[in-house]
């Protein structure tokens, strides 16, 4: 979430004429995340989210990304809905951006997960992908090896700014993933992001997810590797172990993970903290100054990625060595 198109309260009072939620009595921006220009709205009935899509977002996704809310909520899953408008339909424009409205999820995202709240991390990840069974809609994962490579093109040249040698390394890692990415995993909708600001909690309760427009069609177990990358690390770098057997409990509790999937977790960790990496590296070196947006430092999943290279088995991730075998 983040502010990068500016609205008049003109426009969205004309703007929300064509929505049943009451008159508006208040707005702000949301400044955190990247993606997105995002507003909490405060009408006479309730607080609903608006979001402005910006043009890193393809239109033509935005079908597929909120129905894929609606599948999820009606499988079970606690997730913000977007609501239609007098017309049916669940896409508007403001200030020249496709627009949404989205129901507002109760809770705060967490600043200091503990075990006790990767496990419910896990079981929720692990609902989603049981959830997004029978979605009909495809999305392919645009950030995986070949939108990296992409990515990596357009930093490349000032890479060594950031940490000399950087240039040769990257390059280096790009060709081991080619060469060792898993080919044939379970499958399905991931949510592609499940980072702490995307998980709400009452108290030690999780009470839902957000922010579903990464979500896409690719292996579950990626989708695993991202939440250990977001989840089980401390801010001094270090993987902690007990967060990462509470996260992986949890999920197994709602699906099991196959041999296959648990063999594969230290390439698919590598490549989810490179895919952040290289998402981070470009924003780091693109964001105009004034944007209302928070630049994510880079380095921290430089360290991550130089981390998993030194894995030998998914149980120093911490799987139970019964299980991993």
């Amino acid at each position: 979430m983040a502010v990068y198109t500016d609205i008049s309260e003109d426009d969205l009072r004309a703007f929300l004429t064509q929505y049943d939620v009451g008159e508006l009595t208040s707005y702000k921006g949301i400044a955190e995340g990247v993606e997105n220009s995002n507003f909490l709205l405060h009408t006479t009935r309730e607080p609903l989210i608006l979001t402005l899509y910006e043009k890193r977002v393809e239109k033509a996704d935005l079908p597929f990304f909120l129905g894929l809310m609606q599948h999820l909520a009606a499988h079970g899953l606690s997730c913000p809905l977007p609501l239609p408008r007098s017309d049916g339909e669940l896409l508007g424009e403001l200030s020249g951006r496709p627009a949404a409205i989205i129901t507002f999820l109760e809770g705060m995202w967490l600043r200091k997960p503990e075990a006790r709240h990767c496990r419910e991390v896990g079981r929720a990840l692990a609902t989603m992908h049981v959830a997004g069974e029978g979605f009909q809609l495809k999305r392919p994962n645009a950030l995986s090896l070949e939108g990296w490579k992409g990515l990596w093109q357009k930093s490349a040249e000032r890479a060594d700014e950031v940490e000399p040698g950087l240039q040769e390394e990257i390059t280096e890692e790009l060709a081991f993933l080619e060469a060792h990415w898993p080919r044939d995993l379970p499958s399905g909708v991931i949510h592609a992001d499940l980072f702490p600001d995307n998980v709400f909690f009452l108290g030690d309760d999780l009470s839902g997810l957000i922010d579903f427009y990464f979500a896409c069609n690719d292996f579950y177990a990626y989708d695993v590797a991202i939440c250990l990358n977001a989840w089980c690390f401390e801010k001094d770098g270090s993987y902690n172990l007990t967060k990462g057997m509470a996260l992986l409990e949890g999920y197994r509790e709602v699906r099991p993970l196959s041999k296959e999937e648990m063999d594969a977790l230290a390439v698919l960790a590598r490549g989810s903290a490179l895919r952040f990496f290289l998402t981070r590296l470009y924003d780091w070196l693109t964001t105009p100054a004034g944007a209302l947006v928070v630049k994510k430092d880079p380095l921290e999943y430089l360290k991550k990625l130089r981390f998993h290279r030194a894995i030998v088995s998914s149980v120093e991730y911490g799987l139970a060595p019964d299980i991993a075998s």
